[in-house]
């Protein structure tokens, strides 16, 4: 009777609730909402799906993200850099620049929404952070899941990249419910009915020369921004030259969607309930979004300031799609413009504000690992 005993005790020490904690309940609960947004709304599934799905998994059982744990190894790549990397180049080779080429006045867009990371840099300080964790902690502004993993790995911030990035990736797929209601309040009916004119024909050449220009440019002035902006804009090469069509299609799907399946997992997995649920993980989630909302309202702001400048030929709501979800960010002005009149094409002229929030917070990453001197 004592044999049989100690081995149902055994086999139960064996079971996943040998490991369960409240906590962990919680997060299960959390990572359930984030599948029932993705599969039933729709909530950009293709991050939201394995990011919840890794919070599933390693809050059933914590040891999957222990060293020797299937997503361990996961990790790894991203505190390497490897795979936000391999994402910007499977972004380059997936997005049209010729919006941003047409409409070179769009940098200045993106940069205006960069202006979140600065605000949610000042308050992380505020609020207690050293100076690396504030900057890794700000970039969730830019809203850019792989260049937050990225810069918080260049600076040393292993401890808050799971944070970080599923604060980041949060705000990314919710873009379509975050923007809206920002980007309504700051604009009238009649700014957001704006028509805008036609871009003008963007020239091969051009498609060409540009990601080849900014790739000079941008790493020569900071080159620690050399492995994001250089595979993005040589996925955008291989899109643009024409002559390497099969390693376009490789970057921009089979690599892409590998790569997304490896970093969401392995991101969702660092939201165990030990090193989620304490109060650093509140707060980056809060400045994270006070950083995304700013940056979003910058955006707009800056855009009702070109719509005054150009005596209204500037619908302010494309300044909105200057933080850099691509392309979620561009849709969301486009659905908002189209609210206000159902004839209003704004996508094309929010990608130029979009691309150039892609390089624009990349641009601050690098700017903050000078600063850090890494």
């Amino acid at each position: 009777m004592h044999s049989i005993i100690e081995a149902i005790q055994g086999l139960a020490a064996q079971t996943g609730f040998a490991f369960l904690k409240p906590g962990n309940f919680i997060m299960i609960i959390v990572a359930l909402v984030f599948l029932y947004l993705a599969i039933a709304k729709g909530y950009e599934p293709l991050l939201l799906v394995p990011i919840s799905f890794g919070m599933l998994l390693v809050n059933l059982y914590p040891p999957i993200m222990e060293e020797g744990g299937l997503l361990h190894y996961f990790y790894l790549l991203d505190e390497a850099s490897i795979l936000p990397s391999l994402i910007f180049m499977g972004v380059g080779a997936m997005t049209d620049f010729g919006p941003l080429i047409a409409n070179p006045k769009s940098f200045l867009l993106g940069a205006a929404a960069q202006f979140g990371i600065y605000t949610a840099y000042f308050l992380a300080i505020i609020m207690g952070f050293n100076g690396k964790a504030a900057a890794a902690i700000s970039i969730i502004g830019g809203a850019d899941g792989p260049t937050s993993i990225f810069l918080a790995g260049k600076l040393g911030q292993t401890a808050l990249m799971g944070p970080i990035a599923v604060a980041a990736y949060s705000y990314m797929s919710l873009v379509p419910i975050i923007q809206p209601p920002i980007m309504k309040l700051l604009t009238t009916e009649k700014e957001r009915q704006i028509k805008m004119e036609q871009l003008r024909p963007v020239s091969k050449t051009e498609k060409i020369l540009f990601p080849i220009v900014v790739t000079i440019v941008v790493c020569l002035v900071l080159p620690t921004t050399a492995p994001l902006v250089g595979m993005l804009m040589l996925g955008n090469l291989f899109r643009e030259s024409g002559v390497v069509k099969q390693l376009t299609d490789t970057a921009s799907n089979a690599l892409m969607y590998i790569v997304v399946i490896i970093l969401g997992t392995s991101v969702g997995a660092t939201t165990s309930a030990e090193a989620f649920l304490n109060i650093s993980t509140i707060k980056i989630v809060v400045l994270g979004l006070v950083a995304f909302a700013v940056g979003t309202a910058s955006g707009v702001l800056f855009g009702k300031l070109m719509c005054k400048a150009t005596g209204g030929k500037v619908n302010p709501l494309i300044g909105s799609a200057g933080v850099s979800a691509v392309p979620m960010a561009a849709r969301v002005s486009q659905k908002v413009g189209a609210e206000a009149d159902p004839s209003n094409f704004l996508l094309m002229h929010a990608m130029g504000p979009n691309v150039a929030g892609v390089i624009g917070t990349a641009v601050a990453a690098g700017a903050f690992m000078a600063i850090f001197g890494v």
